[in-house]
């Protein structure tokens, strides 16, 4: 008997689908697809998985949980093969009587991710995610301190810290992570997964500057740069702020790497706001964007605002990824020749502390050390142990 995972969308549906998988009884045979409803392709994309693992697997029971299911339940209960559709609030007792709030991790991964927190409490115009995850919930300290033990105790050499809105973590981030770093000395690598920039709190830029336990690699959640639209969306940021957020990383870290989600073709954009964003990623020194055309959720403010033509959307969305991939290749090809540390994750292939992918061949999964880049090929550099 087996599980199988399909997982869709963000880093803590990764983590819960982890966690879903240890619980499932072993004498079933199950598909788990974890679902995202962050736009309208995220949930096309969980149909076609719904599907394919209907066709590939006919014999297994379908389980369908995370966003989407939370917000169409019916519609995919009514889909051939689909067994069982459980929201966001009871996915992590499906099989197994489990705290709901239970950290997750990925058992024996090199790099392992741990929630912090879940839900939202902020409105965002274009967003239903909080209407799938509910309010803003922390995990308490002793949980999350426990679950990275375990998670060393399993193999993983990096800890991510995960959650729907982590910079809301109950108590500050930053004290957060200045605590697990306190308690659990084997904790070597902490990375954090997406942040919003306008809640980062001073603890957390004292341990940016001081801590170099704490990856310099930071995702900000900036959506847009230009000041209108960022109010339509109902940001709680300027982008004169996102600018001095970066600026006061890189000045507290030299060397730190950026990393953020930027909307295109949000309602009502003209051509000089949508190139008031395009300028942000060198504004910002972006050198890993994740651009997403802006998709008209259901029972969303910004459904109800003028929307752009489809088309101009699309076209938007590409430029901004072409000017994110251009300025992404200037900054690998500056690494050649450099000395970076690198941990290696699978079949030879991990990341630099500074999120550059980095494939360095004969190593072991695991191996960590500094590496001297002697080239790049496409989106990754090569290397060799130095």
């Amino acid at each position: 008997m087996s599980v199988q995972t399909i997982t869709l969308g963000c880093r803590l549906n990764f983590a819960e689908s982890e966690t879903i998988a240890r619980t499932v009884p072993a004498d079933e045979d199950w598909v788990v697809v974890n679902s995202c409803a962050v736009t309208n392709e995220a949930v096309r994309q969980t149909r076609q998985a719904v599907r394919r693992a209907h066709r590939d697997s006919p014999s297994a029971k379908i389980l369908v949980t995370g966003c989407a299911a939370e917000l169409e339940p019916h519609s995919f209960a009514s889909m051939p093969g689909v067994t069982r559709v459980i929201g966001n609030a009871g996915k992590l007792n499906i099989f197994a009587a489990n705290d709901v709030m239970a950290p997750s991790g990925f058992m024996g991964h090199v790099r392992s991710f741990v929630a912090v927190q879940t839900g939202c409490d902020h409105r965002c115009t274009f967003c239903s995610i909080w209407q799938a995850r509910g309010p803003s919930r922390s995990l308490s300290f002793e949980l999350i301190r426990d679950a990275v033990a375990r998670e060393l105790d399993r193999g993983a050499k990096e800890i991510v810290l995960t959650g729907v809105d982590i910079t809301d973590y109950e108590g500050g981030l930053g004290i957060l992570c200045q605590r697990l770093l306190a308690a659990e000395p084997r904790l070597e690598r902490l990375r954090l997964s997406s942040l919003d920039s306008i809640e980062i709190d001073d603890a957390l830029f004292e341990l940016i500057g001081g801590e170099p336990r704490l990856l310099p690699h930071f995702h900000l959640s900036l959506q847009a740069g230009d000041d209108l639209i960022l109010k339509r969306m109902k940001r709680r940021h300027s982008r004169a702020d996102a600018v001095r957020t970066v600026e006061r990383i890189k000045a507290a870290r030299p060397g730190a790497t950026i990393g953020a989600d930027l909307i295109a073709g949000f309602p009502t954009e003209t051509e000089q706001m949508a190139v008031n964003s395009l300028k942000l990623i060198d504004d910002c020194a972006v050198i890993t964007a994740h651009i997403f055309p802006f998709s008209a959720r259901p029972n969303t403010p910004a459904a109800r605002m003028p929307q752009l033509p489809r088309e101009l959307v699309k076209a938007r969305a590409a430029r901004l990824r072409e000017a994110a991939a251009e300025r992404r290749g200037r900054w690998l090809e500056s690494l050649v020749g450099t000395i970076q540390p690198v941990l290696v994750e699978n079949g030879g292939k991990g990341h630099a502390d500074n999120f550059a992918p980095v494939a360095i061949e004969g190593a072991s999964r695991g191996e960590a050390g500094r590496a001297r880049i002697t080239g790049r090929i496409d989106d990754h550099l090569t290397a060799v142990w130095a």
